[in-house]
């Protein structure tokens, strides 16, 4: 037994923490599976008192830890350390305060987003960030990766809805950050926190802000031979000033994937669908809808149909929803990946994507954001067939490349964790990751929390790669210091 698990059962008591390697294999990956690594050790914390007290064994022995919600991210920010600790947090489910009057709620970080919402149902209201993956990811893994959604477009991030959050620093300090006010006072460490991916330390308390249910919800789909009528029909409907609660996009091997899971019964003969959602006061949702249909019409949709009800509502979204999943169905192995680009470049874009899968000799599904130029292709190998894993992950990184050649991003949601790192310096330059690296030194100066995440290459607090500059000098062993 090494020092640290003998510590922490002593503080935790045996049932809290797994050292049983087959145990362990349960923790090996988050949502992205071609990543694992078996970590050395598991707590199962249920309160803040466990994390801090996990942290500062850590802290003390200079052991690396990584927290884990449900581990439902898609970028392998929940990836464990080897040697390290793997601090999950899906059985903190309390929700704490529901306050109408306030608009916010506390949560604990290991409640399901979904839940969130039907507990605040009730009373008028629900929780706007809605990720594909909300019937299991965690508040936690939200903040953690700024999880977005189909109706970000109008609603915004995780990052727009926290106003408040306890957090159990790298070195196993407990602190608040932030309340209930929308805008508290100083510097925003809160928007410095949402997205860090762990590396500034674990979040065990969350304050978010509550959304009002709307007057109306309207929603269409509209199917297209082709799918750059489908973004031309988006960018015309933003053009018109239309701000549509989501507009998701769907291609023609998505809709089969979707239909072999859910049949969700999408229009035969599609290229591509787009559900367009409007929300709001409902003589503005009905003067609006009337556009947008006629937009989608004017665009070249050969179908349109109008949710009757919520049901029919809830089927046009379950093929949307579960898409990633359902390429399951159609494939054994798949990529997902995530990048943005202008919106109106989708066109172009998805077609030069379609030229990257066939020189690569894999399939590519695209499933995406279209309002805000969120891409998720999807693409799709047999790891058993020797060479087409490489050509998939090749195809995967030229997508990416072909983000940034647009003016886009390398993430729009998922986060960059183990799988991305290697791109930042293609959007990065030196100078940038070396300022970002002395946000992350200031809460992590020995560099424990959630390490090899996020940058490029390891790097230690007052190191970085690349030529010295006026001013700085190395130490003895040759790495640069400030």
């Amino acid at each position: 037994m090494t020092k640290i698990e003998e510590r922490l059962r002593r503080e935790l008591g045996p049932e809290r923490v797994i050292t049983d390697r087959q145990e362990l294999r349960t923790y090996e990956c988050d949502g992205l599976a071609h990543h694992k690594v078996i970590p050395a050790v598991v707590v199962l914390a249920r309160t803040t008192a466990e994390v801090a007290a996990t942290v500062r064994a850590c802290a003390d022995e200079r052991v690396p830890f990584v927290a884990r919600g449900s581990g439902t991210g898609l970028s392998g920010g929940a990836l464990p350390h080897a040697d390290g600790v793997l601090i999950v947090t899906a059985q903190m489910r309390e929700i704490r305060e529901i306050s109408a009057a306030d608009e916010r709620a506390v949560v604990q970080p290991g409640v399901i987003n979904l839940q969130l919402t039907r507990a605040s149902t009730p009373d008028g209201y629900y929780y706007a960030p809605d990720p594909s993956s909300q019937q299991i990811c965690s508040i936690g893994g939200n903040v953690a990766e700024n999880s977005g959604g189909a109706h970000c477009l109008k609603y915004g991030f995780t990052v727009n809805h926290v106003t408040g959050l306890e957090v159990v620093t790298p070195d196993g300090e407990t602190v608040k950050l932030g309340g209930k006010a929308l805008e508290p006072p100083g510097y925003d460490l809160i928007g410095a926190f949402v997205g860090s991916e762990g590396t500034l330390g674990v979040a065990t308390e969350v304050t978010v802000r509550l959304t009002r249910l709307p007057e109306t919800v309207r929603t269409l789909l509209a199917a297209f031979h082709g799918i750059d009528r489908a973004g031309a029909a988006t960018s015309a409907i933003i053009a018109a000033g239309v701000v549509p609660a989501a507009i998701e996009m769907m291609d023609a091997l998505a809709i089969e994937a979707a239909e072999a899971a859910v049949a969700c019964g999408y229009p035969p003969g599609a290229d591509a669908v787009l559900i367009v959602e409007l929300d709001g006061p409902a003589a503005e949702v009905a003067a609006q809808f009337d556009e947008v249909n006629r937009l989608c019409e004017a665009n070249g949709a050969f179908e349109i149909r109008i949710a009757a009800d919520d049901a029919e509502r809830a089927l046009f979204w379950k093929g949307r929803k579960s898409a990633f999943a359902a390429v399951g169905r159609i494939s054994p192995d798949y990529i997902v990946q995530d990048g943005v680009i202008p919106r109106t470049a989708l066109g172009e874009v998805l077609r030069r994507i379609d030229d990257l899968a066939t020189g690569n000799g894999v399939r590519v599904a695209n499933v995406f954001h279209a309002g805000d130029g969120n891409l998720h292709p999807l693409v799709l190998f047999d790891d058993a067939v020797p060479g087409e894993a490489e050509r998939a992950e090749n195809t995967s990184g030229a997508i990416i490349d072909l983000c940034i050649e647009y003016g886009g991003s390398i993430t729009g949601e998922h986060g960059v964790g183990a799988d991305k790192a290697k791109y930042m310096p293609r959007m990065f330059t030196d100078d940038d990751l070396d300022t970002m690296q002395l946000l992350r030194c200031a809460f992590d100066p020995d560099g424990i929390a959630n390490p090899g995440k996020i940058y490029p290459t390891p790097r230690l607090c007052g190191e970085r790669p690349g030529k010295h500059r006026a001013g700085e000098t190395a130490d003895r062993d040759g790495a640069e210091v400030f």
